[in-house]
Parts: structure tokens; C-alpha cells; sequence
């Protein structure tokens, strides 16, 4: 709300709810008093016909049922739960312990990693966002995997995320006493973002691979930080990553490949749509050190979504996102 609030393009908003119909938003969240004081509207399948872009915001398991009889109905449908990422109808249910969205919606969606499924995303009526996780991964992975400059099947991702990564609904997990000062592994080797990830790195990265990907909680709001290491392919060296992930990425506004730094934050992309990426390599080990940071809020769902829906509405791309990060 808060990026399409200053969005030249988009003229009125409106906001729908499941359980809070009639609860005034600015209620909620004072911070937007005199912004969006208007109550929440109950979920009328009808109503939603006459806008141009929906977004769905919901737990996992609900627009499944939800968006499938919206298809082809008028409004550009952007959903940022998972329930649309995953092609294989068996992985969803594997992975997310729910039932699948129709097959025929899961073939008509495209998956909004915007940098590297753009025509899709033209095209396409129901749009999946990416998972706040893959996406940090996928965009500083696929450009090397795919040229084959290191061997992803030795591939080891490491990722930290910040509180807010765990959504609006308070849970044992994310109590301020179980944070602070505090640093959790969870979902080892369970996270529903692996099928996502390795997805992507066979349909854009042209490698079918099984990855070892950990997550872990860190004591902040928000922020993404992952840590990918993988042995290098003969003959490639430090200056030949990043010479490929500027290749990659010239042109592309969202993207910034990082030179040689004192330290790499995730405070230096707080509030953006950017995703910055920084490449070392070890020499002793034959080991490449990719790393890249993103706002799990922006460009890990909002964002991007936003971006997404700049793209399958014939916008430029950064309409709406020039946002410079907030660093302090």
C-alpha cells in the first residue's frame, strides 16, 4: 500500500478482508490515519471483476480456490502466497501439506521473477510471485549456473531472514522473548522454498539439481541475506563471476552487482526494490562465495509484485519504485 500510495499510475485502492470486514484500516495501522481511513471490505468474487490488478495476500491453501475463476475475467491477478509457483502438482501438496490449485490455473500462471521471465509475465493473466527466499537466491545463481561457471550440484545455500519474513500472525517463534538476542535454524530441510528454487534453477538455469538450503531467523524486521558456496568449474576465476552477473544484469534497474567492499548489509537495500549481489572467491578451496541481500518486503514480495505488475501492464519497470534505500 504504502509503494502503490505513490505509484503515479494507480488512481484508488481498495481493500478486502476475510475475517475484518468493516474494520477501519487506519485503526489498525495508525501510521496511514487520514491516508486510508476506509473499512475493510468482505471478499465479493463479483466486485473483484472490475479492477485492472488484484493482489492476494493470504496464507497458503486459499486463493487456490480463490483466483482460478478470476483467469480471463479482467483484472491482471498478482498472488503472493505460494500457491501458484510450483508446476508439479505433487510438490505442492509434498511441501506445503495442502491441497493443489487446479492444474489448468498452475499452466495458465507465470512465475514474477521479473529479471528473467518477462515475456511470461506480459503475457499472463495470474502471475505467481516468487518467495521472498528464491528470489535473493535465484537472482545471484542463475546468471553463473547457467553459464556453467560453478558445479550446482555441490551447491550450499545459507539464509537469514528477519521477523517480519514470518507474516502478520504472531506465533511462538517469532514472541519478542524467542527473538531477541537470539538467532534460530528452522524447517531443516523442510522449507517450502526448496522445490521453488530448484524449479528455477531447471527451467532458467537449464540444470536439474537437488540444493542444500538452510534457513535461519535473525532478531531484526526485515531483511534477507543468503550465502551460497559451490565449487568452481575449471579454469574460472573471481573476475569471471562477476564479469558474468554484469553481463546478465546491464540495463537491469533492480539489480546491482556489488565491487569489492569493507562489508555487505542487508541495511543497504532496507526499503527497496533493489537486489545487490557480491561474488568472492577462495583460492585454497576452489570455492565461489555468492552473497546477496534483499528487502523481503520489497523486492521479496510487495516490490516485485509491484514490478510485476508494472510489466503485464505495459509500464515502464521502475514505475512507482525508485525508492533509495534507508540506510539509518
Amino acid at each position: 500500500m504504502r509503494l502503490l500510495h505513490h505509484h503515479p499510475e494507480v488512481q484508488k485502492i481498495d481493500l478486502y478482508t476475510s475475517s475484518e470486514e468493516g474494520t477501519l484500516f487506519s485503526m489498525k495501522y495508525p501510521h496511514t490515519t487520514k491516508l486510508y481511513d476506509q473499512p475493510l471490505l468482505k471478499i465479493d468474487q463479483a466486485q473483484l471483476t472490475n479492477y485492472d490488478v488484484l493482489f492476494a495476500s493470504t496464507p497458503a491453501g486459499v486463493t487456490s480456490r480463490l483466483l482460478p475463476p478470476l483467469i480471463g475475467k479482467g483484472p491482471k491477478l498478482i498472488d503472493l502466497s505460494g500457491d501458484f509457483r510450483l508446476n508439479n502438482v505433487a510438490d505442492y501438496e509434498l511441501w506445503y501439506k495442502k491441497t493443489s490449485a487446479p492444474i489448468k490455473a498452475i499452466e495458465q500462471s507465470a512465475y514474477g521473477l521479473t529479471e528473467w521471465n518477462m515475456e511470461a509475465i506480459r503475457q499472463a493473466d495470474l502471475i505467481a510471485n516468487p518467495g521472498c527466499y528464491p528470489t535473493a537466491v535465484l537472482l545471484s545463481l542463475l546468471p553463473i549456473i547457467k553459464e556453467r561457471l560453478i558445479d550446482a550440484s555441490g551447491l550450499i545455500i545459507d539464509a537469514k531472514s528477519g521477523v517480519s519474513g514470518a507474516g502478520n500472525t504472531p506465533g511462538p517463534m517469532t514472541h519478542f522473548s524467542e527473538t531477541n538476542e537470539n538467532l534460530t535454524i528452522y524447517k531443516i530441510h523442510q522449507h517450502q522454498h526448496i522445490p521453488e528454487i530448484e524449479q528455477g534453477i531447471e527451467q532458467f538455469g537449464n540444470y536439474k539439481t537437488p540444493v542444500t538450503f538452510t534457513t535461519h531467523l535473525v532478531p531484526m524486521t526485515r531483511g534477507i541475506m543468503t550465502t551460497s558456496y559451490a565449487p568452481l568449474t575449471k579454469g574460472v576465476t573471481e573476475e569471471v563471476l562477476i564479469d558474468c552477473l554484469k553481463d546478465y544484469y546491464d540495463g537491469r534497474p533492480f539489480i546491482r552487482v556489488m565491487p569489492e567492499s569493507a562489508k555487505f548489509s542487508t541495511k543497504q537495500v532496507y526499503g527497496s526494490n533493489f537486489c545487490d549481489m557480491h561474488v568472492k572467491v577462495d583460492p585454497r578451496t576452489n570455492r565461489a562465495t555468492i552473497v546477496s541481500v534483499i528487502d523481503n518486503l520489497v523486492k521479496g514480495a510487495a516490490g516485485q509484485a509491484i514490478q510485476n505488475m508494472n510489466v503485464a501492464s505495459g509500464l515502464e519497470e521502475t514505475t512507482g519504485l525508485n525508492q533509495v534505500p534507508l540506510f539509518i
